[in-house]
């Protein structure tokens, strides 16, 4: 899109200023805020500087890792995710500690990309402080904080706003009703019958299996898995990789799923509980439909 392409343009001019770049990217769920970020990792590694992308979730970090490798297949550059879904002889192969760990050493880290900065503590924040006189830094964010945006807009930060939807992005219909036994089965039907994927979100661990068996009852003929942050984080990551690949068509769980997860199959999403969740994380959670 236009505002994509101005965005990109404003952010590799910033990178090749003798300044450090402290560059925010606003843009909804969808609108393209990850091409961007290659874009720019590209440009970075090109000049021989060393990059960083951080995010708010394991998940988040596996799928990144992924689609990062594929987009950087055929360059000399290197691509690796560091969380805690690798076993530590793994984690030992990627040079760099974790990024907010005291004993991050980079060789040449010329820019640091943050996906989602409003997911990061106080402390972490202080951390970015410290890299921002000496890195070039680009925040990505559909949900800007109000701290982000004061000093986006006083001008104290540069700030890029993507607000053209791709093309061909058909708008996500939103309904707020009461929980609905014979609702929630024609919602699924509906998105079974096109050959698509439902996304069930419970908040709550302690009843999560039960809300997952009723659903079980309810519809027959569905595949369906259950995920959350207790889960052991091999058998996390393989159900998440399993309903990327559609082995499964139903996928009951926590808020975990609410950053960056791109399952373009995936386009119902019912929330059980929708006032537990704060605007933000609604938002989010609504933006993990309609990718496609």
């Amino acid at each position: 899109t236009p505002d994509q392409a101005k965005a990109i343009d404003e952010v590799i001019t910033d990178l090749k200023s003798p300044h450090p770049m402290d560059r925010v990217i606003c843009g909804d769920v969808g609108f393209g805020k990850t091409e961007v970020a290659v874009r720019a990792a590209f440009v970075a590694a090109a000049a021989g500087r060393q990059v960083a992308l951080l995010v708010p979730t394991t998940l988040l970090v596996q799928q990144h890792t992924e689609s990062f490798q594929d987009r950087f297949a055929d360059t000399p550059y290197q691509v690796a995710g560091l969380s805690r879904f690798q076993t530590p002889k793994e984690q030992r192969l990627v040079e760099a500690q974790k990024l907010l760990g005291k004993s991050i050493q980079f060789k040449d880290l010329g820019l640091l990309i943050i996906d989602e900065e409003h997911r990061f503590g106080v402390r972490q924040k202080e951390r970015f402080k410290a890299l921002r006189a000496e890195v070039d830094i680009l925040n990505l964010t559909a949900t800007p904080i109000p701290r982000t945006l004061s000093l986006a807009v006083s001008g104290l930060r540069d700030l890029s706003i993507i607000a053209t939807p791709p093309q061909r992005r058909m708008a996500v219909k939103t309904f707020v009703r009461t929980w609905d036994a014979l609702l929630i089965k024609e919602a699924c039907q509906r998105e079974f019958s096109r050959g698509g994927q439902v996304y069930v979100i419970h908040n709550r661990v302690s009843s999560i299996d039960k809300t997952a068996r009723e659903l079980g009852e309810l519809l027959p003929d569905a595949s369906i898995r259950v995920a959350h942050g207790q889960l052991p984080e091999r058998d996390l990551e393989r159900i998440m990789v399993d309903f990327t690949h559609q082995r499964f068509n139903l996928l009951v769980c926590s808020t975990i799923v609410e950053s960056g997860i791109d399952v373009p199959s995936a386009n119902t999403i019912i929330i059980d509980r929708a006032d537990h969740l704060g605007l933000a994380q609604l938002h989010q959670l609504r933006g993990r439909v309609g990718r496609s």
